[in-house]
């Protein structure tokens, strides 16, 4: 049985939709990063393997309207910067699957990451090794404009949710040659890793210009607010890559699986329970914006343009989610034999 057999709720997004104005002119620039770094066929780069996309496969996964749907506001610089770093999650993501996982070499790919550890330095002008394929090129270029200075204080997080996204690669690798599907308890929080949802809000700052103000930044409240922001990303592509993931690549790190596998209940049953719980998590979120942020602003004294900060970060927030809905629901990477979600 597959997902499309199963009838399904809603997938539930209270946010309207909005596109960046400057949509057309990333769309016209939206290969040549990806052909310079070697990722697509005709590139300047000899490379070692095939490239990673044919300029058809490319352009199918609409990269760059993802980029505008998620960031509405963002300058055409902050746009292009977070298109490119869109480019190379997937160039990594679909390098990494054809690479290790469907000829299942779990030695290859921790060698593979150990290489990619090393591009990732937080010293600002730290010396790089010498790029070897399409990913480590495109990283090297990356680490050389995703931390203007005014997001400098970005630097040693943003490589860390790196590494962490490129590790979790290895461990859904290992769980995979071993059949062992992760258990419910623990899958949210390393889905927030093996998605680089850790970087989101980065994108959201670079996006609106705009700060979670530091005096409420590490409280409980705020944790619990952008862990449900991270968690809606991850598991809502979960299903929407069920298809894809799970009978073409025979992965097993996939919410559908865990929540079936963790509760002892079949596909039919399991689909609806995890389309369920990602749309709890965005309740949660919204709940979290709406009801338990207000007091805290209060109490902790946040004068009229501290406010105004949140607010725009916040907006900027909700923007990104409706944007990544936005493509789950419609890109051909999903569109083709994978989820469709109504409305």
């Amino acid at each position: 049985m597959t997902v499309r057999a199963v009838e399904l709720p809603q997938l539930w997004m209270p946010y309207a939709l909005r596109v960046n104005p400057y949509l057309s002119a990333l769309h016209e620039e939206s290969e040549s990063w990806a052909r310079g770094m070697g990722m697509l066929d005709g590139g300047q780069w000899p490379p070692a393997r095939p490239a990673i996309w044919t300029r058809s496969e490319f352009h199918a996964m609409t990269v760059d309207q993802l980029t505008a749907w998620t960031l509405p506001d963002a300058s055409f610089e902050a746009l292009r910067i977070n298109h490119r770093f869109n480019v190379w999650a997937l160039a990594w993501d679909d390098y990494f699957a054809s690479a290790f996982k469907q000829t299942g070499d779990l030695p290859g790919a921790r060698a593979f990451t150990t290489r990619l550890h090393a591009f990732l330095r937080p010293e600002r002008g730290a010396r790089l090794p010498e790029p070897t394929n399409a990913v480590e090129r495109g990283i090297a270029d990356l680490q050389q404009q995703l931390f203007p200075p005014g997001l400098a204080h970005w630097r040693v997080e943003f490589n860390r949710a790196l590494a962490r996204y490129i590790d979790a690669g290895v461990e859904e690798l290992a769980n995979s040659r071993s059949g062992r599907i992760p258990h419910l308890i623990d899958y949210a929080p390393f889905r927030r890793e093996s998605f680089a949802a850790y970087t989101a809000p980065y994108s959201v700052e670079l996006a609106t210009g705009a700060r979670i103000p530091e005096q409420i930044r590490h409280t409980r409240t705020i944790r619990a607010l952008l862990d449900a922001f991270m968690d809606f990303m991850g598991l809502a592509n979960d299903i929407a890559s069920y298809e894809r993931e799970v009978h073409e690549e025979k992965d097993v790190n996939n919410l559908v699986l865990v929540v079936g596998t963790s509760l002892g209940i079949a596909l039919h049953d399991a689909v609806p329970a995890a389309l369920n719980l990602v749309n709890a998590r965005l309740r949660d979120f919204e709940h979290l914006r709406r009801s338990e942020l207000p007091p805290l602003v209060r109490r902790a004294g946040l004068d009229r343009d501290e406010r105004a900060e949140l607010e725009t970060w916040l907006g900027g927030a909700c923007g990104f989610l409706s944007g990544l809905h936005a493509w789950y629901t419609g890109a051909p990477r999903y569109a083709a034999g994978d989820v469709s979600f109504p409305g």
